[in-house]
């Protein structure tokens, strides 16, 4: 359940981090629900309610009200900025801002005044929230809502006053405004009505994406389970089981030759498992989390089975992570904890509570009205949710995409990241449904509060060794949100901090120059105190996660060129068919 932009493959500066007192109150239901479950409630809203403020609204005008001073400081701020860009001497500087990266905006007079103005008046939007001083709730709905509001106001979505507009319809005799406008129309016809983000022609799941040779040994109603073949004369005797998210489909770990975490594990050496779920439709309303769970389990199982072994590592994307994470206490609980060789989290939240506007969304109400629209349709379409996402990054998921396809009348670039960003899948009803009530409760945080096939789910009974990663520009799951997990589970766990988003946090390969991780010998339960010790090491976590799995993945032993075994045949080729469901 994920979403991404192009800037995320890149460094990106960190977020203010979760204060102390923030951390202390993961506990807290009031405080309850992270970004991946909450969003998934929003889907439940019309466009229109979607971008009403509510109480928020009303309880910062009424906190403004009783600071005048802070209003009317604000706005003689602002009103002499206004005086200073008219007169030409204002020092607001937008170089670095790369929406106005054309020379036209500095070097023509009235366009700099009008960035500058737009610019000061943002800021000052901004600052007010801040002198509002809301609860946690309050202040993240707003925010939100100020952040959207600021970006689609920017004058570089203007196609009478975006230079590079302009100059393209002058170019084309008016041409790009009429493409423009037949992409405009194209992408309103169906969900997500947004900006389309890359070219959908350019890409082929089996032909160049997803292209790692594999088979499928093992298909259920839930998954199919790919086996991928050694590249290696030999291999670690300890397989290695990815579980992806529910909400995308399974290649973002087997992106494209050179991005893919898939061959970089089996180049180093390791036996690897992929679970592939299937897309779901109405007639699977009724798979929840155990189902799922259960799924995992098997599919572990056939992974250790296969490899005549009695034990694996599980390692989970996303939500993926939250099955894998609640699939490890079952068989810990169940006196299995033995069959786990490790346990590595990416981008996974497990302690739900202040991770951000999301987190600050949910009421009771919006989690019902949620519940109600999944069930009455059977599931939870995907498009939709991604359209939420979206709105999360306006600036890089919508107005970037805005300019490039309506205005400039060209075609998305193509991107094999945001292709499978686009290529979403559905969520049954009852899975929806489960995600929501753990959410809300930040069940997870409480042993016992929440079950998987019928027993107490408790983390801290969960011994074995952790590998958890998370990203620290990510907007969806805060890396804040992530550390968290270490302090629940019962083994030893190392935690990498990745400089890049949600998305990039999973597709890190070798090679980037400007790769680095930060990753510490230590994990106190403030995540700034962790941050202030890390050490910052060049490269990427791939490589670090390989020598990890290498000191528990077992000895080495001759490949063998079968795939599979007698009880768990070839099926079919990778990538498999529920990969190619629509």
């Amino acid at each position: 359940m994920t979403s991404t932009s192009t800037n995320e493959l890149s460094q990106a500066p960190g977020r203010p981090a979760a204060s102390a007192s923030q951390a202390q109150g993961a506990g807290r239901p009031d405080n309850a629900a992270g970004a991946l479950d909450v969003l998934l409630s929003g889907t439940a809203l019309d466009p229109v309610r979607r971008w009403l403020p509510g109480p928020a609204g009303f309880r910062l005008l009424t906190h403004l009200a009783t600071r005048p001073r802070t209003v009317t400081r604000r706005t003689t701020e602002l009103t002499g900025e206004l005086g200073r860009v008219v007169t030409g001497s204002s020092t607001v500087d937008f170089t670095r801002d790369r929406r106005f990266a054309d020379p036209a905006w500095a070097g023509n007079p009235v366009l700099r005044r009008i960035t500058q103005a737009y610019l000061a008046a943002g800021r000052a939007a901004e600052q007010l929230v801040d002198d509002a001083q809301l609860d946690y709730r309050s202040e993240q709905r707003v925010r939100f809502l100020v952040d959207n509001a600021v970006h689609a106001l920017a004058p570089s979505n203007s196609p009478v006053l975006n230079p590079a507009a302009v100059k393209a319809a002058i170019d084309t005799g008016g041409a790009s405004y009429g493409r423009g406008l037949r992409n405009l129309v194209r992408d309103l016809r169906s969900q997500p009505r947004i900006p389309a983000m890359v070219d959908p022609t350019v890409y082929r799941v089996g032909e160049n994406l997803a292209v790692s040779l594999g088979a499928v040994v093992l298909r259920t109603g839930y998954f199919e389970l790919i086996q991928y073949r050694p590249t290696t004369p030999a291999v670690r005797e300890v397989p290695v089981l990815l579980a992806p998210p529910t909400i995308n489909k399974y290649y973002v770990v087997d992106l494209a030759p050179g991005r893919s975490l898939v061959e970089h594990l089996v180049n180093a050496g390791h036996q690897v498992f992929v679970i592939s779920w299937r897309n779901p439709g109405a007639e699977h309303a009724d798979w929840g989390l155990d189902g799922y769970v259960a799924a995992v389990i098997e599919a572990l199982d056939a992974a250790r089975q296969i490899s005549a072994i009695d034990r694996a590592v599980l390692m989970g994307f996303c939500s993926g992570g939250i099955l894998a994470s609640m699939a490890a206490a079952h068989l810990a609980v169940t006196g299995r904890d033995d069959q786990l060789a490790g346990l590595a989290l990416a981008v996974t939240v497990l302690d739900q509570a202040r991770a951000g506007f999301a987190s600050a969304a949910l009421d009771p109400r919006l989690a019902r009205a949620a519940t109600a629209a999944s069930r009455r349709r059977g599931y939870l379409d995907g498009r939709a949710l991604a359209e939420i996402f979206a709105w999360l990054r306006p600036g890089d998921l919508i107005w970037n995409y805005w300019v490039n396809n309506y205005l400039l009348g060209k075609q998305p670039p193509a991107f094999d990241l945001l292709h499978w960003n686009a290529d979403t899948t559905r969520m049954t009803a009852a899975l929806h449904r489960d995600f929501l009530q753990l959410a809300a409760g930040n069940a997870l945080v409480t042993p016992g509060k929440a079950t998987a096939l019928g027993t107490p789910v408790d983390l801290s009974a969960v011994k074995t060794d952790a590998y958890v990663i998370a990203g620290i520009a990510d907007h969806l799951t805060l890396w804040e949100s992530c550390y968290r997990t270490t302090q629940l589970l019962g083994g030893e766990s190392r935690f990498i901090l990745s400089t890049s988003g949600h998305i990039a946090a999973i597709i890190n390969p070798p090679g980037n120059p400007k790769a680095s991780f930060r990753t510490s010998d230590h994990n106190p339960e403030d995540p700034q105190q962790w941050l202030g010790g890390a050490t910052l090491q060049p490269g990427t976590w791939w490589t670090d996660y390989t020598a990890w799995l290498a000191e528990r993945c077992g000895d080495e032993k001759p490949a063998r060129n079968e795939l599979g075994d007698p009880a768990h045949p070839p099926l079919a080729d990778a990538p498999g068919c529920y990969v190619l469901q629509t």
